[in-house]
Formats: structure tokens, C-alpha cells, sequence
């Protein structure tokens, strides 16, 4: 049940939504395959939110948030993805945004903060590497200090947007001590340094979201240090704890069951029984993580000793994620076989649109099949949620 506060919020933002999301910007969202939309797009639509104030809606308004409440972020989610507004590349806004608010120091709030909500500033995350992916107390990816500056050699892996971001934050040794976390260091880094270097990964889609990124004695002065030294496992897992609460949004997965119900009638498949069945489960499935959701954000940010929140909804929320998109790629049929890198080819030969169809849905299934492991994989999320219960109050 919507109150008239509500109504009033939703028609102030479907006025701004009928000016500033253009058909190419909704086009856009919609052809979204990884955790972002395409690079472009996405600057665009950060530029008009930005300009507008709503750029940063779980910020706190003393920050350049907007001050709504958690159930207006919640229906302002929501209606970005009932328009199929473009999915921003969001590492700054999501993660070290709110990080840098609670635990930097005032000029790294003061120098960092304003290009993050502009989007002259673009973030990657350097946590994971060849021998620490989840497990990230194995970092060994090297920091020396040598008066005020570290020295970082080693390499990231898996670091989504390396190539398009200018900056990065990241975790990394500065010490050996007796527990793997400790010795471990948030620093914050210019991807222009001298010494470093990005490598594309492509995905199993052929896509290029992912980089390794190599440091050859990048010099990083101690001013971009987050938190004390040594103490980077600790704002790594504030960091996560952010990152969590709202990397799957229960707006993002309804958006993709929405194309999934247009795909199954557009392919004349209402009729099939099963399919049928799959998509109502889902539906409802939707609907209880939209109620988690909600009961689980009370407020923004979650606070440091709630743990069980966040793992939640990122657990719930990527594992329906790659559900739905299963069923997209089963309704695409003998379509889901072609490639991306085929379609030009398609199109000329008859047929374009259906294999067009059919290599994203296969394409955003392969793409997905990261977002169980990114972020903290599933079992992770598990382990965190029994711990936390099992503690007792």
C-alpha cells in the first residue's frame, strides 16, 4: 500500500524521469550484460543525476546525499528499473563513498568526495588476487613503506572496470604477522601511476568487464592510506558490509524478471506449462526479497556489527539474480547458441533480432554467474549468517 507521501515522491520522480531519461539512455539499460551499463550511457545518466541532487540517495544529505528516507531509495530503485534506466559503474558511489564518510580523514573526504558524486572520478576495487579470491587474508600483493610513500609491487585479478576507472582502492601487505589479517593496508591509488599496468580478461561471453593489473614499484604516498596501517582488514570488511547492503537491489532483479515475462510472450511460449510455473515462482520470490529488503534497511548506512543484513540480501539477491536470468536463456531456446561477436553477422543473413535476443540472454547468464562469488562468495555469506546467529544477541 503506497501512502500520498509516496505518490507525491514517485510523481516528482517520474517527471524527472520523462525529461531526463531519453529513449538511447532507457535502450541502454536495457541491453545492460555485466554490472554495468555501457560506459557512455552510464556517464550521461550519472551527469543528469548528478545535476539534479540525486546522485547519491544513501549518502548522508550533510555529504551530497539527497536525505530521502530508505523506503524513498527503495521506490527510487525501483522506478530506475521499471524504466530501464542505465545501470551506473558505481564502486565509488556504493563502496568507498560511504567508507571514506565514516573512516577518512577531512582532506581525503575533501578531495575525493565531490569528483565521486560529479563522476569525474571512476573507482575500481583491487581486493582480489591469483592466490587470495574470496579468501582475501591471503593478499600478498606487497606495500613497503619507505618514509611517506609505500612502494606497491605485485598484481590484482578480476578487477572489474580497471580499464575504465582513474582511480583505484584496494588492500595490501605491508606486514607478516601471526593471523593472515593482519599487516594488511587500504590504500587508494591513481591508476595513471608509473609502474602500473591493466590487462584485459574477457569473460566466458567474450565481453571485456574484467582486468589483472600489475604494480611494478607503483610509488603511493601514505596520505591516501585509509584508516592506521595494517588495519586494512578491518576497512575492507566495513567496505564489503557497505557494498553488500545494496549490490543487488531487489529493483535490479525485478527489472530482469520484467524482460523475462516480455521474452516468454514475445517467443509465443504463454502456453508452456513449466515455463509458466518458473516464472510465477520467481515472481514470488521477487516479491518476499522486496519485503526482506525493506525490513532488512532500516536506515543507511547498515551499522559495523550488523553483518547479517547485508550478507543477506547480496546472498538472496544474486542467487534469484542468476535464477531469473537461467530462465531468460532457456526461453531464448536454440537462440541462447549464438554469439555476440556473430551478431553483425546474423543480422545480414535473416534472423538478427532473434539471435540478437538469444546472445545476450546467454551472454547476461554468463555474465551473472559472477555475482555469487564477487562481493563475498555465497558460502561466505552462509558462514557469516551462521556465525552471527549462532553468537546469540
Amino acid at each position: 500500500m503506497q501512502s500520498a507521501s509516496d505518490e507525491a515522491f514517485l510523481a516528482l520522480v517520474s517527471a524527472f524521469f520523462q525529461e531526463a531519461l531519453t529513449p538511447d539512455l532507457r535502450q541502454a539499460g536495457r541491453r545492460t550484460l555485466g554490472v554495468h551499463s555501457e560506459i557512455e550511457a552510464c556517464r550521461i545518466w550519472h551527469a543528469r543525476l548528478f545535476a539534479r541532487g540525486w546522485i547519491a540517495p544513501a549518502w548522508p544529505a550533510a555529504w551530497g546525499g539527497t536525505g530521502w528516507s530508505a523506503r524513498q531509495r527503495f521506490l527510487f530503485d525501483r522506478e530506475c528499473a521499471l524504466n530501464d534506466a542505465p545501470v551506473l559503474f558505481a564502486g565509488g558511489l556504493r563502496s568507498l563513498g560511504p567508507l571514506l564518510i565514516e573512516q577518512g580523514s577531512d582532506a581525503q573526504r575533501a578531495r575525493y568526495l565531490g569528483p565521486i558524486l560529479s563522476g569525474k572520478d571512476l573507482w575500481c576495487q583491487g581486493f582480489s588476487e591469483p592466490g587470495a579470491g574470496s579468501d582475501l587474508a591471503a593478499v600478498s600483493c606487497r606495500a613497503v613503506r619507505d618514509g611517506e610513500a609505500y612502494h606497491v609491487s605485485g598484481t590484482k585479478i578480476w578487477t572489474t572496470g580497471a580499464h575504465l576507472a582513474n582511480r583505484m582502492f584496494g588492500i595490501f601487505r605491508t606486514a607478516d604477522g601471526e593471523r593472515r589479517q593482519h599487516g594488511l593496508t587500504f590504500l587508494l591509488i591513481d591508476m595513471d601511476s608509473p609502474g602500473l599496468t591493466v590487462s584485459p580478461i574477457l569473460d566466458l561471453a567474450g565481453q571485456h568487464d574484467f582486468n589483472q593489473v600489475f604494480f611494478d614499484d607503483v610509488v603511493v604516498p601514505v596520505d591516501n592510506r585509509v584508516g592506521a596501517e595494517h588495519d586494512g582488514w578491518a576497512m575492507a570488511k566495513r567496505l564489503m558490509q557497505l557494498a553488500r547492503a545494496n549490490n543487488t537491489p531487489a529493483a535490479l532483479v525485478r527489472r530482469a524478471l520484467r524482460h523475462a515475462a516480455e521474452r516468454l510472450s514475445g517467443a509465443g511460449l504463454d502456453a508452456d506449462p513449466d515455463l509458466r510455473r518458473r516464472l510465477a515462482r520467481l515472481a514470488i520470490d521477487v516479491d518476499v526479497f522486496e519485503q526482506l529488503e525493506l525490513a532488512a534497511l532500516p536506515s543507511a548506512p547498515p551499522k559495523p556489527h550488523d553483518q547479517i543484513a547485508p550478507s543477506m540480501l547480496k546472498l538472496v539477491g544474486s542467487e534469484l539474480h542468476q535464477r531469473v536470468a537461467e530462465l531468460v536463456m532457456e526461453i531464448a531456446g536454440d537462440a541462447a547458441a549464438a554469439s555476440l561477436g556473430a551478431m553483425g553477422v546474423a543480422g545480414k543473413l535473416g534472423g538478427g533480432e532473434v539471435l540478437d535476443v538469444g546472445a545476450r540472454a546467454m551472454a547476461r547468464r554468463l555474465s551473472l554467474r559472477a555475482a555469487t562469488i564477487y562481493s563475498g562468495a555465497s558460502e561466505m555469506q552462509r558462514d557469516i549468517i551462521a556465525r552471527r546467529l549462532l553468537a546469540g544477541p
